[in-house]
């Protein structure tokens, strides 16, 4: 077979991020011209400025910038791009965009676009696996409106199922079902979000396997009709059917498993034709040993780093080399897999609040730099964490000779880590990387249900030392700008007293205000420090404070503490393994304090209504279900504090509201009036 190779020069990336920034590293190191483009948010995001060119094609949501083809290929016309790399999410599997960048001469870095098509539809990639004799579940397809029929396929395809929009991915459109009473609400809901986000609300049902293991092989495909897999990669832990870790390889795939799975992945990569990366999903039942196809993504992985660093390969630079037309230019043979690697993802989301994404300013972000570490930011501090788009922070990745070796390594980067301004799920992650269940391999897709001790990790240093180090700090900065006492030693007053201050603190994802009482004194050549909390007394012994650090000896330990403060008032604290975020209790009453006088919910982040579930002059009871608004690809049901009745709906399907929204007014019962 011939096949003409096609130069690429310059290189426009459809995306942005952190997987923006990657296809830029690799574009670059090949000598090839870049482009980003940038919605308005983005402005000042690195990817911007890591790129060659740059072009603002306006907007704020996805919608309006990184969805609107027509803008990039604009840009990439006025910047002479040869070729489009569409990263992952947004446009990576819109058959239609690959047509488009076709038809105006422009490379697409992916597969084809009947490929893309085919396999972007769930119940088609079905059938394309059944060809290629890969093994599958047994599902049913839902159409039409009547919900009789929807339980019927239910209870033929069995409990637990789940729900699953055709087009859906990365666990959007998706709902797990374990009782019949629930399959009429979970169609309907997982049709609006695959109507709202794919723009298809075709939904099918499919056996749900609760002990199983969540395991992809990574594909590769050439023009000349080479294929290969990259051996797999586990990804069971998540958290809304959104990968949390991924690794490679499995701590359970054997070698001959890994034969058998990598086999059939090509098989299917075969019989498709396919072209360039991408990856076979499969659940694997780890007490028969039988693996199921899920489906197949025809993109890169957000987890291909740990591909990357366990066969030593460069995957954005093999999508570039077989988009030239080029060969793959090595055999199945030539692959090796050597030590182990995890990846986690680094969000602005509170686990412990049902991983609710946490939008807001985000003051800082340093990590330490180590061997066996690699990570692939996505944003610089100071900026903000976007409602607009998917809260991932970065993605950190530790490849060592053993997978403990890899996990601890990665555990101790987090806790170096240091992110101030908005809850993350750091904590979680380091705590997950130590858990012996984990440790062992004990990682099925609900091992989370099973650990929820790890969603709020207590700290591993006593959370009054990090109060004792916002208030030591706090009162050196005070001193050091006072002209009457700023050249007396830290602890030193006026007045011989121990009258103790009050101050009311918050932490950080902790609205429970916590009213602290101090005194700092200093004699004897040492400074000491008293808190009381709650009628309980903490003593300090201080030494080398500044107005940004301080040690402090606390039951006999000594913890050196870093303190940052920002022009919100917040106070950061970190030591070796803990961060705590302290806030100086609001002189203004709660924005969800005042709307609650309304009875009636609010939505705690900026989004999108998308759904109403009651009309005016509705009896509602606590806890129902009112409005649904999404944001940051997540929806959020707002739901009823209390008994009572729809007065007034504020909003309407379509609108977007801002965090804080009284979404529907809800007065007392009948009866409760009266």
């Amino acid at each position: 077979m011939t096949v003409n190779t096609t130069p690429i020069r310059t290189l426009l990336i459809a995306n942005r991020g952190e997987i923006a920034r990657r296809v830029i590293r690799t574009a670059r190191a090949l000598g090839i011209r870049t482009v980003a483009v940038y919605s308005t948010p983005d402005v000042r995001s690195p990817h911007v400025t890591d790129a060659d060119f740059a072009v603002p094609i306006g907007g704020a949501s996805s919608a309006e910038s990184y969805l609107m083809w027509d803008k990039i290929l604009d840009a990439a016309t006025r910047t002479g791009a040869d070729a489009i790399h569409p990263g992952y999410g947004f446009l990576s599997e819109n058959a239609e965009f690959a047509e488009a960048c076709e038809a105006a001469g422009i490379v697409f870095v992916g597969p084809d676009p009947d490929s893309i098509r085919e396999m972007g539809l769930k119940d088609r990639a079905k059938e394309w696996a059944r060809k290629a004799e890969v093994p599958v579940l047994l599902d049913a397809v839902i159409t039409g409106e009547d919900t009789d029929a929807w339980t019927a396929a239910a209870a033929e395809v069995g409990f637990p199922l789940l729900v699953k929009a055709v087009a859906g991915g990365g666990g959007k459109g998706m709902r797990l079902v374990e009782r019949p009473v629930d399959v009429v609400e979970a169609i309907a809901a997982a049709r609006r979000e695959g109507l709202n986000l794919f723009g298809n609300a075709t939904v099918f049902l499919e056996r749900y396997l609760s002990a199983s293991r969540h395991i992809e092989i990574q594909v590769f495909g050439d023009k000349h009709g080479n294929a290969v897999h990259l051996g797999e990669r586990e990804c069971s832990i998540q958290r809304r059917h959104q990968k949390v870790l991924e690794e490679a390889p499995s701590p359970v795939i054997t070698a001959d498993v890994r034969q058998r799975m990598g086999a059939t992945a090509v098989s299917l990569v075969r019989e498709l034709g396919y072209i360039g990366a991408g990856t076979v999903e499969y659940l694997f039942d780890d007490t028969t040993g039988g693996f199921y196809f899920l489906e197949m993504n025809t993109r890169l992985q957000v987890e291909h780093p740990v591909t990357e660093e366990v066969t030593g390969l460069d995957l954005v630079a093999l999508q570039l080399r077989v988009a030239r037309g080029e060969q793959l230019g090595f055999e199945q043979s030539d692959v090796q897999i050597n030590g182990h690697a995890i990846e986690v993802r680094l969000y602005a989301e509170d686990p412990a609040a049902d991983y609710a994404p946490t939008p807001g300013t985000l003051h800082r972000y340093e990590h330490p730099d180590r061997a066996g570490l690699r990570y692939e930011d996505g944003i610089a501090a100071p900026s903000q964490i976007s409602s607009f788009y998917d809260p991932m922070i970065a993605k950190i990745i530790a490849h060592g000779a053993t997978r403990s070796e890899a996990a601890f390594t990665l555990a101790a980067a987090l806790d170096g880590t240091q992110v101030h301004g908005v809850t993350t799920n750091r904590a979680f992650l380091a705590a997950l990387l130590r858990d012996p269940d984990y440790l062992a391999g004990a990682t099925r897709t609900d091992f989370l249900e099973h650990h929820p001790q790890l969603l709020d990790p207590p700290m591993s240093t006593p959370w009054p030392v990090h109060l004792a180090a916002a208030v030591a700090t706090g009162t050196a900065r005070r001193k050091a700008s006072d002209p009457t006492h700023g050249l007396a030693r830290p602890g030193f007053r006026p007045l011989a007293t121990r009258l103790l201050t009050h101050a009311t603190w918050h932490r950080a994802g902790d609205s429970t205000p916590l009213e602290a009482n101090y005194h700092l004194g200093g004699w004897s050549g040492q400074t000491d420090l008293t808190i009381v909390v709650d009628d309980e007394s903490h003593g300090f012994t201080l030494s080398d404070l500044t107005t940004d650090s301080v040690r402090i000896n606390y039951d006999g330990v000594d913890y050196p503490c870093t303190v940052w403060t920002y022009p919100d008032g917040s106070v950061w604290v970190n030591d070796a393994g803990s961060q705590s975020g302290w806030h100086p209790a609001p002189r203004l009453p709660d924005p969800d304090d005042l709307a609650a006088t309304a009875l009636g919910p609010v939505n705690e982040i900026p989004g999108t209504v998308v759904h109403i579930g009651v009309k005016v002059g509705d009896s509602v009871t606590a806890g129902q279900k009112l409005v649904v608004v999404e944001a940051m690809k997540m929806e959020h049901p707002a739901t009823a504090a209390t008994d009572g009745v729809v007065e007034k709906i504020n909003v309407s399907v379509g609108q977007y509201v801002d965090a804080h929204t009284v979404l529907v007014t809800l007065t007392a019962p009948q009866e409760e009036q009266s």
